[in-house]
């Protein structure tokens, strides 16, 4: 029974860490880059709320946490001078932007098994905050 208990603690714990929509403050780095590491995995994003400056340039260092399930990081605001379209791997992969809109930009894995939910649907999305 404390073994049946442990093992449930533990998962609610990693699907609390997977969920957090704490908002992430992205430092500007000495050079004036807003840098960011963004991991994906089964259906989920860390962070999952980033908040980056307009008009600064941004970094996003990305890459999937696991081996098989393909994914993605769709960003579609050409708006707000973003637009990202990039499959992840387990190698990092560094996206560069500079945001040029405030606003809120849905950031999402656009993959989609046949005969089911989309990763997105499944909660692999989070929201890029462009704010003064």
């Amino acid at each position: 029974m404390k073994t049946i208990i442990a093992s449930l603690l533990f998962l609610l714990a990693g699907a609390a860490i997977y969920a957090d929509d704490t908002p992430f403050i992205v430092p500007m780095d000495k050079d004036g880059v807003q840098r960011v590491e963004v991991l994906g995995g089964d259906y989920f994003f860390k962070p999952r709320h980033i908040v980056v400056k307009i008009n600064q340039p941004v970094e996003m260092l990305v890459r999937k946490d696991g081996w098989v399930i393909p994914h993605t990081i769709v960003i579609d605001a050409p708006e707000a001078s973003i637009k990202v379209n990039v499959s992840l791997s387990r190698d990092p992969k560094v996206i560069a932007f500079t945001p040029t809109k405030v606003g809120s930009y849905p950031f999402y894995c656009d993959k989609k098994p046949p005969f089911l939910a989309s990763h997105r649907e499944k909660g692999m999305e989070g929201i890029l905050e462009v704010v003064e």
